[in-house]
């Protein structure tokens, strides 16, 4: 009987350190740090026009997906732009560098960025960021891409 109880001892011994071992293993959650929201990091983006975003991305548990999400801060405007295939899928440290287009019929004024990122553990991590939309500038547009 002694013998019996020490097998089952053991054993849900064994089994609790095996599955303490596997929280111990799961990857950190990815970290986003941005590096560039709009032109020269100005956090301003122009309608009818893309807004620059750059952003340094460390994922232990690789990229899954990335999800951009920028809406007027009281609401009735939204783009959404998603990232689930291509280069920055499947990697563990990544430069997000991408082009959002700001329709011309969006609203002036200030927005609120999200930006998702969820790895192939299915944690997520969201950096947010808030901007301004402003009127399209000609002579601003050509000075970029000098």
């Amino acid at each position: 009987m002694k013998n019996i109880i020490l097998t089952i001892a053991a054993v849900a011994a064994l089994a609790f350190l095996s599955v303490s071992c596997k929280k111990d293993n799961a990857p950190a959650k990815p970290v986003v740090t941005f590096t560039e929201v709009g032109h020269d990091n100005s956090k301003h983006a122009m309608r009818g026009d893309d807004m620059h975003l750059e952003a340094e991305i460390v994922a232990e548990g690789l990229i899954k997906r990335i999800d951009v999400e920028i809406h007027k801060e009281n609401g009735g405007f939204e783009i959404e732009k998603s990232f689930t295939e291509g280069k920055y899928i499947g990697v563990k440290n990544t430069e997000f560098h991408e082009h959002i287009d700001i329709p011309a019929d969006a609203p002036l004024g200030e927005y609120h960025l999200h930006f998702t990122v969820t790895d192939q553990a299915g944690q997520t991590v969201t950096a947010e960021e808030h901007i301004e939309v402003i009127e399209f500038d000609e002579d601003h547009h050509h000075d970029e891409e000098e």
